[in-house]
């Protein structure tokens, strides 16, 4: 495998990241939840402009005007929730202030139902390198094909019509693995979008053009993904901020999408853990990067319910953590071209393709068998069991590692 992978870094230069223009500095930023009535919720396709009615908007936006003024703050924008029933305004704390305070103080104002700072996340990828059954010009060298007996698996599902939202960088939707792959694309995050390494990897791990002559083939190449931008290239680093992830999370809730994949990790906190709680309570598969760096693995990937992945199992024999694989996996990059990637990221991606994979056929349990009663290494053979595969699965053999 190390000598096709060597080969392969020949004929495969690593494309310059597109470097997108970065938020302004969301660490000194809080965000401050209005309470609503009930009467004035309107949920629709687009909040761009908020919702109720003018008089009730403008009502909102003075008094959030005043609540800065009267804080030391500068108010910056809002966004509505929703769901949750909140307007979400953002402001800036001045310099000297500490941020949190700042946030527990203007909470504590009756007409504040909640205010935390704005939390910053990363996508959990490390530097990448250059680099049978399908056609997919790499598809040996994908870890998947063989330890997942991928082409065997493709033989029962691609996923075809089931939708996954990469909540992530920009997806070069252009890219030959990726081209009528991408359903629709968003973008949550100030300044223009462009195609981004670490989106377009985990877009194409998930659903990349099977059987085309070029690339790799995706974990469900009958998958569909919609592209929402909620995080940004800053050097070598992705970085999202939580008012950026809240705005797509709302989205995708919204727009009823089965799977979201999350390939990131950062600080708890309400606004986030109340939006992907909706959502599992309406059934969405969240799965998430685990960052054994952070505390329980960073959220969300520590939030009950999540699907939490890691590309070690090795460290995680005691936590509910499944580990798929991370480690030298081809992956489309921007501009048409492809790169090996590492990290827990894309075993998250890794993942959402097999719940693409499940929920193709209705009725399948949405259950991944593993090594561990909770946890571990992914046993193909028993997840796709109850699919009717016969016996010995088809050639599918399992535990994978």
């Amino acid at each position: 495998m190390r000598a096709l992978l060597a080969a392969l870094c020949l004929l495969l230069a690593p494309l310059a990241a597109a470097r997108a223009q970065a938020p302004a500095a969301v660490e000194r930023q809080i965000m401050v939840m209005l309470r609503l009535a009930p009467p004035h919720l309107r949920a629709g396709a687009d909040y761009g402009g908020g919702y109720g009615d003018d008089a009730a908007r403008g009502a909102r936006a003075r008094i959030a005007a005043r609540l800065a003024r009267a804080h030391g703050l500068a108010l910056v924008t809002n966004w509505a929730m929703p769901i949750l029933g909140v307007d979400c305004f953002i402001m800036t704390v001045p310099g000297g202030r500490s941020v949190d305070a700042a946030a527990a103080e203007i909470a504590r104002d009756p007409q504040v139902s909640w205010s935390e700072p704005v939390g910053l996340y990363s996508a959990q990828a490390q530097a990448g390198k250059a680099g049978a059954g399908h056609d997919d010009a790499l598809f040996a060298a994908q870890p998947a094909a063989a330890i997942w007996h991928l082409a065997a698996l493709h033989a029962w599902r691609t996923g075809k019509g089931v939708s996954v939202a990469v909540i992530d960088s920009g997806v070069d939707a252009r890219h030959p693995d990726l081209a009528g792959q991408i359903a629709l694309s968003r973008n949550f995050v100030d300044g223009a979008a462009v195609p981004e390494n670490h989106g377009t990897a985990i877009a194409g791990i998930i659903a990349a053009r099977a059987d085309n002559k070029v690339g790799i083939a995706g974990i469900a190449p009958g998958a569909r993904i919609l592209a929402l931008r909620a995080c940004w290239q800053r050097a070598a680093q992705t970085l999202c901020d939580s008012l950026s992830l809240a705005k797509a999370i709302q989205f995708a809730i919204e727009q009823r999408v089965p799977i979201l994949n999350l390939s990131l990790a950062g600080p708890p906190g309400r606004l986030l853990t109340s939006l992907l709680r909706i959502g599992l309570d309406r059934g969405l598969t969240v799965v998430a990067a685990y960052d054994p760096a952070l505390a329980d693995g960073g959220f969300p990937a520590s939030m009950p319910g999540v699907v939490a992945v890691s590309d070690n199992a090795d460290r995680l024999a005691n936590r509910s953590v499944y580990s798929a694989p991370g480690r030298d996996v081809p992956a489309p990059a921007p501009g048409g071209r492809w790169s090996l990637v590492d990290g827990s990221s894309f075993s998250a991606a890794h993942v959402s393709g097999l719940f693409a994979l499940l929920r193709e056929k209705p009725g399948m349990p949405l259950r991944l068998a593993a090594s561990r009663s909770a946890g571990g290494d992914i046993d193909i053979c028993a997840t796709f069991a109850p699919s009717g595969a016969p016996a010995g699965c088809g050639g599918l053999a399992g535990p994978a590692r």
